[in-house]
């Protein structure tokens, strides 16, 4: 027959086991939260980014997204090939 004690050692172990794969189970269930949230306050800021710029004048929006237009002097000079802008007028 089993004695009292040898029972309730085996009770403790299975407890401290069960615990035990209690608290790994919380760690990989922690570390899914936090990425989940992570996932989830991104997708807040793209919406709130999203209606910022919905929400602003399009001169205003067209600045932002295009930037001002800075074109090098060279390249606003150089002549179209069959425009009839050639140098001297002279058309080829």
């Amino acid at each position: 027959m089993t004695s009292v004690m040898g029972l309730l050692e085996e009770r403790e172990t299975a407890a401290r086991v069960r615990a035990e794969e209690l608290r790994a189970q919380a760690e990989r269930i922690a570390a899914e939260l936090g990425e989940a949230e992570a996932v989830l306050e991104r997708r807040v800021m793209a919406r709130a980014e999203l209606a910022e710029a919905l929400a602003a004048p399009a001169e205003e929006t067209d600045a932002l997204v295009l930037g001002p237009r800075e074109v090098p002097a060279e390249v606003e000079k150089a002549p179209v090939a069959g425009s009839g802008s050639c140098r001297g007028g002279a058309r080829e």
